[in-house]
């Protein structure tokens, strides 16, 4: 990766940490069903308190957050609410794949241009990948967010 896209990357990060999508837990959306995880990375404290709403059709209508941490773990829920709303949980699940294999490529970025591309501003977080204990600071969020949608009773604890 160039330097010049290292820094973008960095850019994209900071830009989410420090105005953050989101943010502020609340009120579900109305007809939806709602679920709610908090999760804390035991190895620095970073946490994260996720609400997200999901309606009959399976689309998640509402997602919530507040947290605390570094601004890896802050930036990556902020991307990730970018992502998944109004999505179809089909498509939540394609992206939270996507970018578990983007935290394990070790910064080598996906093989896959398309499925890179499908992460938008979550491709920014490819350098994290090389450093392991960061990864769980980017994967606190999507860990929120999975079992979130278990509580809300559209998905089965795997």
């Amino acid at each position: 990766m160039t330097s010049s896209m290292e820094q973008l990357y960095q850019q994209v990060i900071l830009d989410h940490a420090k105005h953050p999508h989101g943010r502020g837990l609340g009120g579900a959306a109305e007809g939806a069903r709602t679920g709610e995880s908090h999760q804390v990375n035991p190895t620095c404290g970073d946490e994260v308190t996720l609400q997200v709403d999901v309606d009959d059709a399976g689309v998640v209508r509402g997602l919530r957050w507040e947290g605390q941490g570094c601004s890896i773990s802050q930036a990556s829920v902020s991307v990730l609410h970018d992502l998944v709303l109004d999505q179809p949980l089909p498509t939540v699940d394609g992206l939270a794949g996507s970018f578990r294999a983007l935290m394990q490529s070790r910064g080598a970025g996906l093989d896959d241009d398309a499925e890179q591309e499908a992460l938008g501003d979550a491709a920014a977080f490819t350098g994290v990948g090389k450093y392991s204990a960061r990864v769980k600071c980017a994967l606190l969020g999507w860990v929120a967010l999975n079992d979130a949608l278990i509580k809300t009773g559209s998905r089965e604890d795997a």
